[in-house]
């Protein structure tokens, strides 16, 4: 059983924290932990503003959120990490090569599918990365709610 789920992207500004707040609304109320952090984070920052927009109009709430670096430490203390695109699992285990086993693709149950970075784009890409965020949340949140 997975109780520590990471979800990682760049910056940690877009698509990670959307995964993160809608991984862990879709798992509430089991005591599986959902995070998220970047590979080069704007730490501190809170969520890109149309990134936090689209989320919000879909009913979360994002005005807690603070960007964070991925780190070693980090790694280790997931039991389960979801990347956005297929190089960011190499670049995890560049930090953490034992985390190797434990790192997908967010859009696995989607034939592998990658979900590129909306940042500094038209709000049309942050409605697609959210649509392809929410349904890749939808198939884990299954499997992992078994």
């Amino acid at each position: 059983m997975f109780r520590k789920i990471l979800v990682v992207c760049v910056g940690n500004i877009c698509r990670s924290p959307t995964a993160e707040l809608l991984l862990r609304s879709a798992l509430a109320p089991t005591p599986i932990s959902v995070t998220s952090a970047g590979l080069a984070a704007r730490v501190g920052e809170a969520m890109e503003p149309s990134a936090r927009a689209v989320l919000e109009s879909h009913g979360h709430n994002a005005e807690a959120f603070k960007a964070r670096q991925l780190t070693a430490d980090i790694v280790n203390d997931s039991d389960l990490i979801l990347v956005m695109e297929k190089q960011h699992v190499n670049q995890v285990l560049k930090i953490a090569a034992h985390a190797r086993g434990k790192v997908f693709l967010l859009g696995k149950w989607q034939s592998e599918r990658e979900i590129q970075d909306p940042y500094r784009q038209g709000k049309a890409a942050f409605i697609h990365a959210h649509a392809l965020i929410e349904d890749a949340v939808s198939s884990w949140a299954q499997r992992l709610r078994r």
